[in-house]
């Protein structure tokens, strides 16, 4: 689906679905974000790989995309689905959500967020939760300033090879 939202100040953007023609720009924006946070390194040919299998996934996961007037991608986000024991629902892991710095401050991380929330209801999720790095505070300040919730949760991983 194509929304179309018309900024009063700065751009004009798209929110759609993302493509297999949209990948390098994505790598691009993942790059970016990967440079900010500390888990994880930008690594182009992986990043390829994974939104290609997402985007190759259209029943359990999405990348919406904002692109400005001329086309260009200038924000993404993504968000897969699980099934929440705790729910007895979906739920939606949301990640990698960056808009370009000459960007931010124009209401589009937050229409792709209502895109990709609005892609997990019609799913039949219920909940959605989110990761962000507590060491990017403007990140974190900006998810606190859209109403999402701190949890007590805390995220633990291990590398499979």
């Amino acid at each position: 689906m194509i929304k179309t939202i018309r900024m009063s100040h700065k751009t004009d953007f798209t929110i759609t679905d993302a493509q297999a023609g949209d990948i390098p720009d994505l790598v691009n924006l993942l790059n970016d974000l990967f440079t900010i946070e500390q888990d994880f390194t930008p690594d182009e040919a992986k990043q390829a790989v994974g939104l290609k299998r997402i985007i190759q996934n259209p029943n359990n996961a999405i990348v919406k995309v904002a692109k400005n007037k001329q086309g260009q991608v200038i924000g993404m986000v993504s968000a897969q689905l699980v099934i929440s024991s705790a729910q007895g629902s979906g739920s939606a892991w949301i990640e990698d959500m960056i808009v370009e710095q000459d960007y931010r401050a124009n209401g589009i991380g937050r229409a792709l967020l209502n895109a990709v929330i609005a892609w997990a209801k019609a799913k039949g999720a219920t909940r959605a939760q989110l990761l962000v790095d507590l060491d990017n505070t403007a990140a974190v300040g900006y998810y606190n300033h859209l109403g999402w919730e701190s949890s007590r949760m805390g995220m633990r991983r291990i590398i499979l090879k």
